[in-house]
């Protein structure tokens, strides 16, 4: 782990200040139907050079947090995407990594 300097608190503070436009905007294309998920990642991948795309991270992250946030929100594709969440992933126990599978599938 690396400090940074933080020169005042916001909720968020700077990963997920960056980090949430970024999910946001992948759900979004993907509810949307404008590309598929491994096309969103794969472009975000060559892009920007990280070693993840954003349904990745949802993985990492799991599905339960996206879909508290996107359950929240406004926004009526991110209320979308939390139906969604819910019902292809949580409800079928794809919750990311920590299950083994979620956007995509992990282990043996």
């Amino acid at each position: 782990m690396e400090p940074i300097e933080v020169k005042k608190e916001q909720p968020g503070y700077v990963l997920n200040s960056l980090l949430v436009p970024l999910l946001n905007a992948a759900s979004a294309l993907w509810v949307n139907g404008v590309a598929d998920v491994e096309t969103i990642d794969k472009t975000w991948r060559l892009g920007t050079g990280a070693p993840m795309g954003p349904f990745q991270i949802f993985d990492v992250i799991g599905m339960v947090t996206p879909y508290n946030i996107a359950k929240a929100s406004d926004d009526p594709t991110q209320r979308r995407f939390a139906e969604i969440l819910k019902t292809d992933f949580i409800d079928k126990g794809r919750l990311g990594v920590a299950s083994g599978e979620g956007f995509y599938r992990y282990g043996g």
